[in-house]
C-alpha cells in the first residue's frame, strides 16, 4: 500500500470520503482547504484522509474513510499513523481529530495510535446535519474530541 498526497488537478475519491462524512456540502468545503491523501493498493485507492490547520501549530484529520472491503485489515492504522507523521514533518505541534459518539472502532483506534479525549462538542451532528445519523444502532448527537501533541 502506498499513500501519496493527492495532486491539485486529481479527483479526490468523494464516495470514500462521504462514508466518513455524509454531508457532501460540509466534505466539498473543507477539501478546498485541506490536504488530501489517499491510499493505493495496485492502483485502486482504498483509503483517504483530510488535514487541515484550525490554529497556528494544529492541524486535523476532519475525514478517515477505508473501503469497505478493505477495512479490519489495518489499512485505517496505517493512515492515522501517516498523519501524525504527516502533521510532525510539516511542523504541527498538536494534531486532532474528532468521531461521533457511538463511532466505537474509531474511538478505539484513535486511543491505540496515542489521542487521548479532551471534549465533546455537545449537539455537533444535530446542528450541522439535517438528517439522523445512526451508527452501530446508536443515534450520532456528540462529537468526542481527541488530540495528540507530537
Amino acid at each position: 500500500m502506498e499513500i501519496q498526497k493527492l495532486l491539485a488537478d486529481e479527483q479526490p475519491p468523494m464516495e470514500l470520503l462521504l462514508l466518513a462524512d455524509p454531508s457532501r456540502k460540509l466534505v466539498e468545503e473543507y477539501i478546498q482547504r485541506g490536504l488530501c491523501y489517499v491510499a493505493t493498493m495496485d492502483d485502486e485507492i482504498i483509503g483517504v484522509y483530510v488535514l487541515l490547520q484550525t490554529r497556528p501549530e494544529t492541524v486535523e484529520i476532519v475525514n478517515i474513510a477505508v473501503d469497505e472491503r478493505h477495512q479490519g485489515r489495518g489499512v485505517g492504522r496505517q493512515l492515522v499513523n501517516h498523519a501524525i507523521a504527516n502533521a510532525k514533518l510539516l511542523g504541527f505541534r498538536t494534531v486532532e481529530v474528532g468521531t461521533g459518539n457511538s463511532s466505537v472502532g474509531q474511538l478505539a483506534l484513535y486511543q491505540k495510535c496515542g489521542f487521548r479525549i479532551t471534549g465533546v462538542d455537545r449537539d455537533f451532528f444535530i446542528r450541522h446535519y439535517s438528517e439522523d445519523i445512526y451508527e452501530n444502532g446508536i443515534q450520532v448527537v456528540d462529537m468526542i474530541r481527541l488530540s495528540q501533541d507530537l
